[in-house]
């Protein structure tokens, strides 16, 4: 595997993307030239997962995670094709959840919560 950000992804197999220090930015899978499989995101500093999740035929599908530097979660989500469906969460510094709700052919619809860093219901928003 080349350590060169240049250069093209396989059709099929494996790939990896560096840093200009030269560890691991992204790693995934393409078939057919599409992303495919699980892929995972780190970051630079100090090379904690970022996000990871799937592709399908180049798209983000089905459940996604990010997180903090420190390793903790941010965030929870799920797509079908690019678009953002089902329940969705954030979260605090702290751990507690920030806010949850779902998604509808990606628009917001239902009950949104909102929480404050002590994990007390602040809010509640409703969309169609």
């Amino acid at each position: 595997m080349k350590k060169d950000n240049a250069a093209q992804p396989p059709e099929t197999g494996p790939w990896k993307e560096y840093f200009a220090d030269g560890t691991v930015a992204i790693e995934g899978q393409y078939a057919d030239g599409k992303k495919t499989g699980t892929w995972k995101y780190y970051y630079l500093r100090n090379g904690q997962v970022k996000a990871t999740g799937k592709f399908v035929d180049d798209e983000f599908s089905g459940p996604w995670q990010w997180y903090r530097e420190n390793g903790e979660l941010m965030q929870t989500g799920e797509f079908d094709r690019n678009v953002k469906t089902g329940e969705w969460k954030r979260y605090h510094p702290n751990g507690q959840l920030w806010d949850v709700g779902s998604y509808a052919n990606g628009k917001k619809t239902g009950e949104w919560k909102v929480y404050d860093q002590d994990g007390t219901l602040k809010s509640i928003k409703k969309h169609k």
